[in-house]
């Protein structure tokens, strides 16, 4: 499995360099969970940006060279990778017009963060910071064509998932499963186990206070490369 093609550099010095993220985005996320209203956010919006935001986009800006390196066709643009705070209430009895955390997706070049496939997830909340890989929501045919490629190339999955620098990292492969194999596979298949998954993702959540340091970039960066081959398994065998 070879990586695609990377994606151009940003331009960095558009950001400034992540030095940490500040106390008052976490302090701002706290009081936005008491306040979820329109009216008082319109009033804070300054410190959502300048607080919130801007740091997030940093942060992301600052783990780009270290993506060019293991994940180098990953888009990691600081733009199109952040999520708005601005939650779709269309479908939802909470109304709350506003999320409570700031979080980013990374996902293959030229594909947007709507389209399913195998990617990076960060997302920093009071209480926690958290970054993981993998796909949460395949559709039908990504999910035939990644047990098919489980089917096939057992020892290289296996492999992946169950080395010892992954279950250090993230303990064992999360996602939903099936009770019994899935149509087409016998339950004696030597990959059984891994073929009744129906979600392929791993990852690793530490306290807020990791967020106050520059060297949360190590850490996210270090998270990521071990995602990396889990990740790259999965969109392969999408491509496919």
């Amino acid at each position: 499995m070879t990586p695609r093609a990377p994606i151009p550099d940003i331009d960095l010095d558009v950001y400034p360099p992540f030095d940490g993220f500040p106390r008052e985005g976490l302090r701002f996320l706290r009081s936005l969970k008491r306040n979820n209203r329109r009216d008082w956010f319109e009033k804070h919006k300054h410190e959502y940006e300048s607080f919130v935001r801007d740091p997030m986009l940093a942060l992301i800006a600052a783990l780009q060279p270290h993506f060019a390196r293991f994940a180098p066709e990953f888009d990691l643009n600081p733009k199109r990778a952040i999520f708005r705070i601005y939650r779709d209430v269309r479908f939802s009895t909470d109304k709350s017009p506003y999320k409570t955390h700031v979080a980013a997706h990374f996902v293959l070049g030229g594909k947007p963060k709507g389209i399913a496939g195998s990617g990076y997830y960060m997302q920093i909340e009071p209480g926690e910071a958290f970054f993981g890989g993998g796909i949460y929501i395949p559709d039908s045919d990504q999910l035939k064509k990644i047990r098919r490629a489980i089917a096939d190339h057992g020892d290289a999955f296996a492999s992946i998932v169950t080395s010892r620098k992954f279950t250090r990292a993230f303990g064992a492969l999360e996602g939903e499963q099936l009770k019994r194999i899935p149509a087409g596979y016998d339950e004696t298949h030597p990959m059984a186990r891994w073929l009744k998954y129906k979600q392929f993702f791993a990852g690793a959540s530490w306290p807020e206070s990791v967020c106050f340091s520059s060297s949360l970039v190590d850490r996210l960066a270090r998270t990521g490369e071990t995602l990396a081959p889990l990740v790259r398994f999965l969109n392969d065998a999408i491509a496919r």
